[in-house]
């Protein structure tokens, strides 16, 4: 079992995208956000940000049917101008389940498993959208060894 905490986030200025599609979209999503944020000569404050507004239950089919509620982000400093896509905004911050996935993104449903089990085993309520932030890239570390931390706001 992975170690799971409980923590508080502030809450944190973004740069963000936010659509209906498949998840395989972030792909594509991300550089297209990094580019315009860059262009805007934004200066980044934490990695990015996959914010997923479907609940376990639904995430499957919404995926499937090409109707996912996709929002990706990137903390930046200072806010800047977005357009017709792009959106600068804060997320909100608060008290927080959070678990770290090893391995492969399409890999880890096991370690949504061990976090949703351990909510219902502590009596937690989710109450808010899922957070996963991306803690490198797997171009550069190689699939197996991508780190993703994931976030559930708890009551």
């Amino acid at each position: 079992m992975k170690e799971i905490k409980i923590v508080n986030l502030k809450p944190q200025l973004v740069i963000g995208i936010r659509k209906r599609g498949h998840y395989r979209e972030i792909a594509e999503m991300l550089p297209r956000l990094y580019k315009y944020a860059s262009e805007k000569s934004a200066e980044f404050s934490g990695m990015p940000t996959f914010i997923c507004h479907e609940s376990p239950e639904e995430a499957a089919e919404a995926d499937k049917t090409g109707n996912a509620d996709i929002e990706i982000a990137a903390p930046i400093k200072e806010r800047i101008e977005g357009n017709n896509e792009m959106s600068c905004y804060t997320i909100p911050g608060g008290k927080m389940a959070k678990i770290v996935h090893k391995g492969p993104y399409e890999e880890c449903e096991p370690t949504y498993n061990e976090l949703f089990t351990w909510i219902k085993e502590n009596n937690k309520k989710i109450i808010g959208p899922i957070r996963e932030i991306y803690l490198n890239d797997p171009r550069e570390v190689g699939p197996e060894e991508t780190l993703t931390e994931i976030y559930i706001p708890i009551e």
